[in-house]
């Protein structure tokens, strides 16, 4: 087996990751996932919540596929089945998605509008993936019934609720008066499956509702304020970030395709502001009122594809935004260590249905943070809403997606160019990226097939006056100083099948003040990681364990080499 790098490696993250995923469905539910967890409780308890229909489903179902893209492994082929098979039942007549009714808790059946994104993102997934019919038959009537379903006015198609019924809008009221409560939540976050659902299949609806709901979000709806930043009303969710991030992913991927540059300023003017009320290493407020102090992993994921998509658009500074966060705080964010959970041995104290305290911890290993703190995988404090859920169904599918994200642009490629654009390891077809970060400032680039040009991203604190390339065999034998390209990545011209190419530059360590939600967090970074948060957290505390070395330590490990890429 070769050696690597022991160094960060997203899909090992992702394979860890499908623990939990495969951990959250209920037997005693017919495997409908729990939706949240308490940790801290004595014993911990997984809970279910009105979430475990279809958007849990759609999370969980693409987090499976993408998991499975990453590793090359379907070892939880029965767990990714048992959701595409639930969640091809939840289809109404109508073509819409809807959560089961539960009198003894007061649910109502109904397609809640935030589901339905989550259900078309998996749709959208699952046909990528296989090209199963079934998928396509499922997303083609869904589509069709939101584009149906949604109030069309001469200037702006709306939603004007939360909730769609087998009768209706629940409020005709709200027709009359041109409402479209938190258009960011029921129409923006839709964008983003809807246009790669087009692009997958030519489905023209898919197309038209992105159009409509872009105008509705930039044109009509002040979800957004002047200045880029996220409006605060009580009526727009407080600012709610995971929406509101969530929509500039689809605006930015909808600009990308439509060629809009005006749409595109757009989205990095609110981006630009959404990183001012984060920090530096990729926690976000939950919103900018009672959950400002909750960091929601989902809300990180969206950043983490917006910012994917801008630098892919162009704008290539993001790509160090989104290595930090990737670098930081999404995997820092995932559960590794359960020494400080307590589960329970038997169901004595569990409420079948709806709660257990049976192997929680063991369940959750892998999960991505539902609510945490800067320095802690729990957000414990006195402040908004004090301590809700540890763990939520929704933060772990994302998780995924946020690794998935990044993995997929470490390397982009077209006929002329191959581009590392992150520099973590990773093995295509083009080229294989072994990083030494951040022990060394070293990245070792292993090339397949011959290239017509190989860049790198030199990280900007790397500088230039150190950067040294050396090339194993082909034209420029020996270490230079490299060529710089117009982008500013550093070029190496024409490498050759079977070369190695390695880039080392400085790594400097140093300090920052970060605030969060107005308190202060001392930082210490060496390069893009943290090393180093103070004060620490007190449950599970984050970048305290972080330790680095002279040179990388080294382990076995085959890396996986997609047969195809997936474009997203």
């Amino acid at each position: 087996m070769p050696e690597i790098p022991d160094t960060v490696l997203l899909e090992e993250r992702a394979e860890l990751a499908m623990n939990a995923v495969a951990g959250l469905p209920d037997d005693d539910m017919g495997g409908i996932p729990y939706f949240s967890a308490d940790l801290l409780a004595r014993p911990a308890v997984l809970r279910h919540g009105d979430w475990d229909w279809g958007s849990s489903h759609g999370r969980l179902l693409d987090a499976s596929l993408l998991a499975r893209q990453m590793t090359g492994k379907d070892t939880w082929r029965e767990v990714e089945r048992g959701f595409r098979t639930r969640l091809a039942g939840f289809f109404g007549a109508d073509g819409l998605s809807y959560r089961q009714a539960r009198p003894e808790r007061d649910w109502p059946a109904h397609a809640n509008l935030i589901d339905q994104r989550a259900v078309l993102l998996s749709l959208t997934t699952w046909y990528v993936s296989d090209g199963d019919p079934e998928a396509r038959k499922l997303a083609d009537r869904h589509v069709a019934a939101l584009k149906r379903i949604a109030i069309k006015e001469r200037d702006v198609w709306f939603y004007p609720a939360s909730e769609y019924t087998p009768g209706g809008w629940p409020s005709p009221n709200a027709i009359a008066l041109h409402l479209a409560p938190d258009p960011a939540s029921f129409s923006g976050r839709l964008i983003m499956p809807l246009l790669r659902y087009h692009q997958a299949t030519g489905n023209e609806d898919a197309l038209e509702l992105c159009g409509w709901f872009a105008k509705l979000i930039v044109e009509k709806s002040g979800v957004y304020n002047e200045d880029g930043s996220f409006n605060p009303a009580r009526a727009y969710r407080s600012g709610h970030f995971h929406t509101r991030l969530g929509t500039l992913e689809g605006l930015a991927r909808y600009a990308r395709h439509t060629g809009d540059h005006e749409l595109t300023a757009f989205v990095r003017k609110s981006y630009d502001w959404a990183l001012t009320q984060a920090t530096a290493f990729g926690w976000t407020p939950g919103d900018l009122a009672d959950q400002r102090y909750e960091h929601e992993s989902c809300s990180l994921v969206d950043l983490i594809g917006t910012g994917t998509t801008l630098a892919g658009s162009g704008h290539t500074a993001y790509w160090g935004v989104v290595e930090r966060f990737l670098r930081n705080h999404l995997v820092e964010s995932q559960l590794l260590d359960l020494s400080w959970v307590e589960s329970a041995t038997d169901t004595s104290g569990d409420e079948p249905g709806w709660s257990t305290h049976v192997r929680v911890g063991e369940r959750v290993l892998g999960a991505f943070a539902g609510y945490g703190a800067p320095n802690d995988y729990v957000c414990d404090i006195e402040l908004g809403r004090g301590h809700t859920a540890d763990v939520q169904a929704c933060c772990v599918g994302s998780g995924v997606r946020g690794l998935f994200w990044g993995w997929n642009s470490i390397v982009t490629a077209d006929d002329r160019v191959t581009r590392v654009n992150l520099l973590l390891t990773r093995a295509t077809r083009q080229v294989t990226v072994l990083s030494h970060l951040p022990h060394e400032g070293r990245v070792d680039l292993d090339v397949h097939e011959d290239l017509p040009e190989l860049r790198m991203r030199i990280p900007d604190w790397a500088g230039y006056a150190k950067v040294r390339l050396s090339r194993a065999s082909g034209d420029l034998d020996g270490t230079q100083t490299g060529v710089w390209a117009p982008d500013g990545y550093l070029s190496i011209p024409a490498p050759r099948k079977g070369e190695r190419v390695t880039v080392t530059f400085p790594v400097p360590e140093t300090t920052s003040t970060e605030i969060a939600s107005g308190r202060e967090y001392q930082v210490r970074w060496r390069g893009d990681d943290v090393i180093g948060i103070s004060p620490e957290g007190t449950a599970r505390p984050m970048y305290s364990g972080r330790k680095t070395h002279p040179t990388a330590p080294r382990r076995e490990y085959t890396l996986a080499r997609p047969a195809t890429e997936w474009a997203w």
